[in-house]
């Protein structure tokens, strides 16, 4: 069986079984045991240090992780860009596990109070799912969001992912994932949800914030042509695993690019 054949349901009464916005991927995830090289070679690179880079100057930025992760992944990052001047948040999620409407909603709250706090919009990083629920948020409350840049974030058209990620959320809507994910329905994690999260991924309207793209051609668990922007000037190639981006010298040198293209307005209003 191969991975387009895979099957994420052991019964055929699911009545979420067929599902055209969920589509495995035979993605190389084994590439993805290499994630703590792209880890090294972050501390070994100048970026690590702010060297050769444009830094910040106190906007807020909050992180986000990706699926299963929780803000400790993305420490590396928030402690970065406190380092090249910018304000960063963690998200305050919890376990990003839940339902994506439901960690939306907390998110929403920590994107509100760095907004009061600084009186400006927020920038938003997200890694994979991570990113998906920054433009989700971006695209509902744009007075509080200036920009958001997704990191090997799958939200062009049809979710293609390796058959575990799918096996993954399909675990989440079990009877034993509901003691890590509370608020999981029946449909969450397919294009069957009625919520806005799925609504913004599926049939989003013009974004009114700057959004950027970070893909990598090395991805082991997601499809990379899932990841980008159909205007190639918003795309950004890096060359490490999925894992890795929140932690490659190649991601936090587009990260402080764009970061300060947003500061200094180098983008049209729906860009």
């Amino acid at each position: 069986m191969n991975a387009v054949e895979y099957s994420l349901n052991a019964g055929a009464g699911n009545p979420f079984s067929e599902d055209p916005s969920l589509q495995m991927a035979a993605t190389p995830i084994w590439r993805e045991a290499m994630f703590p090289l792209d880890w090294m070679a972050l501390r070994s690179s100048p970026v690590y240090y702010g060297c050769g880079i444009p830094a910040g100057e106190g906007e807020p930025v909050v992180v986000v992780p990706g699926f299963l992760a929780s803000d400790l992944s993305m420490t590396e990052l928030y402690w970065w860009l406190a380092r090249i001047g910018y304000r960063p948040y963690f998200s305050n999620v919890g376990h990003n596990a839940d339902c994506p409407d439901h960690v939306a909603s907390l998110l929403l709250e920590t994107i509100r109070r760095a907004y009061r706090d600084t009186g400006q919009r927020v920038r938003v990083v997200g890694h994979s799912l991570g990113g998906m629920l920054g433009r989700h948020v971006a695209l509902d409350y744009p007075e509080y969001v200036n920009l958001v840049i997704s990191m090997g974030s799958p939200f062009k058209d049809a979710v293609k992912a390796h058959p575990l990620l799918h096996a993954a959320t399909e675990s989440l809507r079990g009877v034993h994932g509901r003691h890590v994910a509370k608020n999981v329905k029946p449909s969450c994690f397919s294009g069957h949800c009625t919520c806005s999260f799925v609504k913004n991924m599926i049939a989003p309207e013009e974004y009114e914030v700057a959004h950027f793209a970070i893909y990598s051609k090395r991805d082991g668990v997601v499809d990379w042509e899932n990841c980008i922007e159909d205007d190639a000037s918003l795309n950004d190639e890096v060359n490490c695993t999925h894992l890795g981006m929140a932690f490659h010298p190649g991601v936090y040198r587009v990260l402080a690019s764009r970061l300060r293209q947003a500061a200094e307005g180098h983008h049209e209003p729906g860009y």
